[in-house]
């Protein structure tokens, strides 16, 4: 059987939950609704749940060290299962894609966001998957604001399906491969009918 770690990136506490940037933990908690997980056992300096999946163990990881020492608790879980990197998806919120859209990446840089910068610090390098979900820009610049801003309303409303757009293509990556999910799902945009 196949072990994945996936973590989603967030920061912990009431505060910061359905802001953008906590789009990691609100993907882990989706998936864990839709397929009755619970992501409550407290380990690696996080919270840590099991998805098992046709021939995959994934250990589903919520970092609670707060989003920029997301790579202390990544780290931790990636040695204790000893797994590669290309055992990794880290999933997080990314200003350079529009809301209702969600993309693959393979390796790259941290692009400014503090929660990539803390996993390649601790790694040594970026050679993970990442799962990007859209937030959008701000229209004025301040990006803190913004990324820690709550979600609104009328986003809050489509949220559901951009997640579960994210799971399709997630479950495409683990039964057909990286290259079909992104070339099925890069392009796509989750509010469009």
């Amino acid at each position: 059987m196949k072990t994945l770690l996936i973590a989603g990136l967030g920061n912990p506490g009431p505060t910061y939950q359905w802001t953008r940037h906590n789009a990691g933990f609100l993907f882990l908690d989706r998936l864990a609704h839709l397929e009755n997980i619970a992501i409550t056992r407290k380990s690696f300096s996080g919270l840590t749940g099991e998805w098992n999946r046709r021939d995959s163990r994934l250990v589903l990881l919520k970092p609670q060290t707060f989003m920029n020492l997301s790579g202390r608790s990544v780290m931790q879980a990636l040695q204790f299962y000893k797994l590669p990197l290309s055992h990794l998806i880290v999933v997080h919120d990314e200003l350079d894609l529009p809301f209702g859209t969600a993309r693959f990446k393979q390796g790259g840089g941290h692009g400014g966001h503090n929660g990539l910068r803390s996993i390649m610090e601790q790694l040594g390098k970026g050679e993970f998957i990442r799962l990007r979900i859209g937030i959008g820009k701000p229209v004025h610049g301040d990006t803190t604001n913004y990324v820690l801003g709550h979600i609104p309303p009328e986003q809050m409303e489509t949220l559901p399906l951009v997640l579960d757009g994210g799971l399709d293509m997630l479950e495409m990556m683990l039964d057909e491969g990286l290259p079909k999910a992104m070339s099925m799902f890069n392009n796509r945009n989750f509010l469009e009918k």
